[in-house]
C-alpha cells in the first residue's frame, strides 16, 4: 500500500512540476546570437517570476524605440549580486541580449554593464 501511494505522489509532482517547466521556456527569442543596445533605464520592474527593464534607444533612424527586457526572477538576481539599487530610471546602460523572433523591440537579457561598470549576468 505504501508503495502505491509513493507512485502516485511521484506522478503528481511530475505532473504539477510540468507546466512550470514549459513556462520558461526560451523559444521565442533567437537564442543563437546576441543583439547589443546601448540606451537610457526607462523603467525597472524588479519581480518575480521575471524581472524586467525598459531603455530607450535611439534606432538607425534617429528615433527613440524603447525596449522591453526579460530578466531572472528577484530571488536569482539577488543570489548572483543584484540589488534593487544597482541599475535605476535614468541610468545609461549596455545590453548583450537574445532578440525576439519576431524582431519586434524584446530580448532576454543575457548581461547587463551599467555606465563605467562591469558586465553581469541578468539572467
Amino acid at each position: 500500500m505504501q508503495f502505491k501511494s509513493l507512485g502516485l505522489a511521484t506522478l503528481c509532482v511530475v505532473f504539477l512540476t510540468l507546466p512550470a517547466m514549459a513556462h520558461h521556456s526560451h523559444g521565442n527569442y533567437q537564442m543563437t546570437e546576441y543583439t547589443i543596445l546601448e540606451g537610457t533605464v526607462t523603467e525597472v520592474h524588479w519581480i518575480t517570476p521575471h524581472s524586467w527593464i525598459y531603455i530607450e534607444v535611439i534606432d538607425e533612424g534617429g528615433e527613440p524605440a524603447v525596449w522591453a527586457l526579460e530578466g531572472a526572477g528577484l530571488a536569482r538576481l539577488r543570489s548572483i549580486g543584484w540589488t534593487e539599487d544597482s541599475v535605476k530610471v535614468g541610468d545609461p546602460v549596455s545590453v548583450r541580449c537574445h532578440q525576439l523572433r519576431d524582431g519586434s523591440n524584446g530580448c532576454l537579457l543575457g548581461f547587463v554593464t551599467p555606465e563605467g561598470g562591469v558586465e553581469k549576468m541578468f539572467d
